[in-house]
């Protein structure tokens, strides 16, 4: 991380209600989860974002309104924006390959697939943190459908529970 610069946490999703507690809005949940209740979003550079003061360093928290496959266009115009250096992007978004209750945190690599990733990827390079959280695989409880429509169902409360477990556990930086 960049000490001077602003840090930028990006959650994935799709905007709507239609998507709110589907599993890959995970990353919506998260961000959501880290910010106070009362806290007034504002539109801009096709996000959702509100800011705050986390030791001392300036955080923008965002949530793409461009559909999970373009997330990389707000998040360059945001970075671009509050001229925040790859060092200090955090993406949270969801992980089928991880089982539900379980994330990881890496710099770089590869998108796994996950066309949200892969946008971000295109725009702004490969070279940030991820927390991949883990929502499972239909697989994982035998479940006869296929990814796409998995990752747009709905969590189940016992589900939500445990992702709200997860995030107690996060460090963002």
């Amino acid at each position: 991380m960049q000490e001077n610069k602003p840090i930028l946490i990006v959650g994935l999703g799709n905007p709507g209600a239609k998507y709110e507690f589907t599993r890959h809005n995970v990353g919506f949940l998260a961000v959501r989860h880290f910010v106070p209740a009362d806290t007034v979003w504002r539109k801009e550079h096709e996000a959702l974002t509100c800011t705050g003061i986390v030791d001392g360093h300036k955080v923008i928290y965002a949530l793409p309104q461009t559909f999970m496959n373009n997330s990389g266009v707000a998040v360059r115009s945001l970075m671009a924006f509050y001229k925040i250096p790859l060092e200090n992007l955090i993406v949270i978004h969801d992980d089928m390959d991880l089982k539900l209750g379980k994330f990881r945190e890496k710099v770089g690599g590869s998108s796994a697939g996950h066309n949200g990733i892969k946008s971000i990827d295109a725009a702004v390079g490969p070279n940030y943190k991820r927390i991949r959280i883990g929502i499972g695989h239909p697989r994982d409880f035998n479940f006869p459908i296929d990814p796409a429509d998995w990752v747009l169902g709905k969590f189940s409360v016992e589900e939500l529970n445990v992702i709200k477990d997860v995030f107690s556990e996060i460090k963002l930086y």
